[in-house]
Formats: C-alpha cells, sequence, structure tokens
C-alpha cells in the first residue's frame, strides 16, 4: 500500500509564489543559479543553491554554504513571508506545458516503504550528492526539493485527483520556462479519500529524486541517533508528488563525447559498420530499437540488432541506453565508466536534437548520440526486478518547482 501523510506546509502567500518558487536545485549549475536569481531576493535558489550569495569560486560544500541556506530561509519566511498551514493538509499539484497535462498528489510518503521496497528506485545514487543533501536537510530542518514519483494508474486515484481539482487553486503560477503550476489544498473529506484511494496503490516508483529521497532516510537516522526528533514522526517521512503513469511523460537523456576515442570520423563510420547496420541521412529523433548518431555534420541510424536487444539478460540490459554504452560507447569510443568519464556530456531531451547539433558544429563535442525515450513500462521493469538504469536514462518533463510547499521536521 502507499501511505500517504498530510502534512502542514510551509508554503508562500498566493501573491508572491511565482516570484519564489525557483527550479529544481540539480538541473541548474552554480552561475545559472546566480542568474535565474539575480535581482530576486525571494527566489527560492538562495536557499536550494545558497552558494550563489558567496564570492564566486567559493566551495559548494563548505559549512558556510549550509548555514547560509539556513540563514536565507528564515529570512525569506520573514521576507516573503512564507506560512504555515494551520493544519496538516494534502495537495494536489497539476503540471501544465505546451498542452501536456499531468496531475499528482502532493504529500508526506513513508521512508519505512522506500525501506522495505514499497517504493523502488531505478537509479544508483553518488555520495558526493547524497552528502549534500542531507547536510542541506539537516541544517534546515526542512525539505525543501520534492520527490517525484509515479505508480500504474487505478480509477480510485483518477478520481479523487479529479475531485480535487473542482475547487478554487491555491496556487496558479505560471513560471517563466512556460509551464504552469496549479495546486490545490484539499479539506478534511477528500483528505480521507486521497489516503483511502492511494492505500490501494501497492509500489510506488522514484522518476526523479532518487538523491532527494536516498538523502531524507540519511537525515531520519542522523536526527534518530541524535535525538533531535523528540518522538516526532515527521523524519520519517518524504515530501513528494505522485502522478499516474498515464500521465507521466519520459523524455529521452542524450550524450555527446568530446572526442572519437581515436577514430578519424570515417574510420568510426567503419567500425560501426562492422558491428550495426547503419543507415546515412536518418531521423535525429530514433524509434526504439535504434540510435541516431550527429557526426560530421551529419545523422545516422544505427541499428540495434533484435538479438543484440532482445536476448539480452535483465530489464536493464535490455534498454536502448544500456545497449549504446555496452556495445558501441565502451568498445568503440573508450568510455569504460560512463559515470565518471569526463569526456561524456549528458543533454536532457528537453533541449531537442538542435543543441546535439550545436554542439558538433561548433566543435563543443565531436559525436552525438540521440535515443528513443524510455517508458514507463520500462521503468518498472527495472525497478520491480531490483535493476538500476544506466546514469542519466530517463529526463522527466515538465518539473516541479522548488519552495511552493515545504516540509519542516
Amino acid at each position: 500500500m502507499a501511505l500517504v501523510r498530510p502534512f502542514r506546509a510551509l508554503r508562500p502567500e498566493a501573491a508572491i509564489a511565482r516570484t519564489v518558487a525557483s527550479v529544481p536545485y540539480d538541473v541548474v549549475t552554480t552561475d545559472e543559479a546566480r542568474a535565474l536569481a539575480a535581482g530576486n531576493p525571494l527566489s527560492f535558489l538562495h536557499v536550494s543553491r545558497s552558494e550563489i550569495d558567496l564570492v564566486p569560486g567559493a566551495d559548494p560544500y563548505s559549512e558556510v554554504v549550509y548555514a547560509t541556506a539556513a540563514a536565507n530561509l528564515e529570512r525569506l519566511r520573514r521576507d516573503a513571508p512564507l506560512v504555515v498551514e494551520a493544519v496538516p493538509s494534502l495537495y494536489v499539484y497539476r503540471l501544465r506545458q505546451n498542452g501536456h497535462e499531468q496531475t499528482g498528489l502532493a504529500a508526506c510518503y513513508s521512508l519505512n516503504e522506500y525501506d522495505l521496497g514499497t517504493i523502488r528506485r531505478h537509479e544508483r545514487t553518488r555520495p558526493d550528492k547524497e552528502n549534500d543533501r542531507t547536510r542541506h536537510l539537516l541544517a534546515l530542518r526542512a525539505q525543501t526539493g520534492v520527490v517525484f514519483l509515479t505508480y500504474r494508474s487505478i480509477p480510485a486515484t483518477e478520481a479523487v485527483l479529479a475531485q480535487g481539482t473542482r475547487d478554487e487553486p491555491l496556487f496558479d503560477v505560471h513560471a517563466p520556462d512556460g509551464v504552469r503550476h496549479t495546486v490545490w489544498r484539499l479539506g478534511s473529506d477528500r483528505t480521507t479519500d486521497a489516503m483511502s484511494a492511494f492505500a490501494t496503490v501497492p509500489v510506488l516508483y522514484i522518476a526523479d529524486g532518487h538523491h532527494r529521497i536516498a538523502s531524507a532516510a540519511r537525515a531520519r537516522d542522523e536526527f534518530a541517533r541524535a535525538g533531535v526528533d523528540g518522538g516526532s514522526s515527521e523524519a520519517r517521512f518524504v515530501l513528494g508528488v505522485a502522478f499516474p503513469d498515464s500521465e507521466t511523460r519520459i523524455q529521452a537523456y542524450n550524450r555527446t563525447l568530446d572526442d572519437l576515442g581515436g577514430h578519424t570520423p570515417q574510420g568510426l563510420l567503419e567500425a560501426l559498420r562492422a558491428r550495426f547496420p547503419v543507415r546515412p541521412n536518418a531521423d535525429p529523433v530514433p524509434p526504439p530499437g535504434q540510435v541516431a548518431m550527429y557526426l560530421g555534420g551529419a545523422w545516422y541510424a544505427v541499428e540495434l540488432p533484435p538479438g543484440v536487444v532482445g536476448g539480452r539478460g535483465n530489464a536493464a540490459e535490455r534498454l536502448d541506453v544500456a545497449v549504446l554504452q555496452d556495445q558501441l560507447l565502451a568498445p568503440l569510443l573508450q568510455v569504460a565508466d560512463i559515470r565518471t568519464d569526463p569526456r561524456v556530456t549528458f543533454v536532457g531531451g528537453v533541449r531537442g536534437t538542435s543543441t546535439l547539433e550545436h554542439m558538433v558544429d561548433t566543435g563543443i563535442a565531436a559525436v552525438a548520440f540521440s535515443l528513443a525515450p524510455v517508458t514507463a513500462d520500462d521503468l518498472f521493469a527495472v525497478s520491480d526486478s531490483g535493476g538500476m538504469m544506466p546514469p542519466k536514462s530517463t529526463w522527466f518533463e515538465p518539473k516541479l518547482r522548488d519552495g511552493l510547499l515545504i516540509h519542516e521536521i
């Protein structure tokens, strides 16, 4: 079952919500965050990426960064202002972008279910990123980043989410990137209905936010060891929004390389043709079972033979992104570990294949690879089997904003 828990959200007043809300902390660099927050002292980036308020080049993991984040949250609480809900509540959160719409339940979700595997993951986490968000959470005593969850849709949850959108919204924020964020607070009767409906969801899946939930679990343990929790159960839950798979949109996560691993462009093409069928003048957005490669100003279709794709051992290994790594990047371009190879750049599908072309045409990269998106069924299959996808396999769009709903510990 999916245990959902109402919480007393710390949030901005509706009139100032657009000014406060910011992109997720992990989709921008420090320089990009600094530019986005310039001239806006109420931007939540001053909390989520507080190094922007220190001298350029400051260590983003120094103690002063986390102290600054805590101080900035208190300043924002006073100046925005931020308010705390009078009673614990659940929320319906709708995202709209370019004709796409998805509606989910914003709530606190059980970290015990994460430990037990009924909230399932599909990615490994990096210790440095876990350490950063754990320290951030401990300093603020608040979860400020939202975990994006998904699940196999059922009629009961669809009905309760639809009912929740019938009232006047708490927020209706048109973000600068074109995404519309609308949030409704559920009354007591609809809260009870939502909790009952989600209790029939057997499994939740982490779509985006593996480091956020892992850090929340670590912070829970730190609070327990320090005796800080004082019997409160807040630290045993994590802030998230759960969207049905029928509405969740996954885009590809593409790759570029700085060099050709010692090959010339023609030599790489010949090496590829020795392994795969390769066709020129390809569509830059490939179908499943195919990879599109941009090299020397042209797109090529690299067919992944059925024996390579279908004959592999588990759900993670059958993904196109895994075949690309094992059959092409590793043997031909010497990318032994895609997690650490500095020649590799990951490009979210939201940036389009024109970005890949620009990077190669201007010499930023030597070659680019475009992939078909992973599907929700792929994600479920990998997670259910206990497998892990290769790094940067999925890009979820649109994304939730930081700063609209905060869970205090």
